[in-house]
């Protein structure tokens, strides 16, 4: 891409991966910056070494070690995951394209996020947990052609996306708030903190439970 493509918010493939540009600096040689969507850690490229791509409905991908699938199925409710494909905030409203925020209330012509910002029904697409059968993944840019590089990157994302050691997670369907670090690991048990003992699958729903952070990364 040319420098004066290049938007905040747009999805790129950079390194063959999807990232989110936050920022663009041009006075840096290295003037785009970067959010890659399945771990969100922050990269620096030229122009030139990104490639816009628009989500659109039934695209599948990795967001915070949690896969989803953008729908259009149903409206959001509170705390869903929405992605922001077609905004326009009121002059209150602080949110631009492609960010993804959290709904924290419903109302009839749209929904309120985390950030209190209000955003109508046809701005959003709504992130739905886990990949559908019919979803068109969007993790990679040349995922029929995975070299073996690639394939290493696809490994170590299933990687990221298993539990470890200092991971803290949030319970999400429960009416007080609930965080809690993984202390220990036994074959498909999971023990946290919290005398909480519970099978990786369900800390693996995102519906009920959701990754915040590793200690390690604080």
């Amino acid at each position: 891409m040319k420098l004066f493509q290049v938007r905040k918010g747009q999805f790129v493939y950079y390194n063959n991966e999807l990232h989110r540009v936050y920022s663009v600096k041009p006075m840096y040689k290295q003037s785009v910056h970067l959010m890659r969507l399945r771990d969100l850690s922050q990269h620096l490229s030229s122009a030139a070494e990104v490639e816009k791509y628009q989500p659109k409905e039934l695209d599948s991908f990795i967001f915070n070690k949690n896969m989803y699938t953008l729908s259009k199925d149903r409206k959001a409710e509170e705390g869903d995951f929405i992605l922001i494909t077609n905004p326009n905030p009121d002059y209150l409203d602080h949110y631009s394209l492609n960010e993804i925020e959290v709904v924290a209330a419903v109302e009839n012509k749209g929904v309120i996020t985390n950030r209190s910002n209000g955003i109508r029904h046809n701005e959003y697409l709504l992130m739905v947990p886990g990949r559908h059968d019919q979803s068109n993944p969007i993790e990679y840019r040349d995922i029929q052609n995975i070299d073996e590089s690639t394939l290493n990157d696809q490994l170590n994302v299933i990687n990221d996306m298993l539990p470890t050691i200092g991971d803290v997670y949030r319970k999400n369907d429960s009416d007080t708030v609930i965080e809690a670090m993984v202390v220990g690991i036994k074959g498909n048990s999971i023990f946290l903190g919290c005398e909480i003992e519970l099978p990786h699958e369900e800390l693996m729903n995102t519906e009920k439970w959701e990754f915040l952070y590793n200690l390690l990364d604080k």
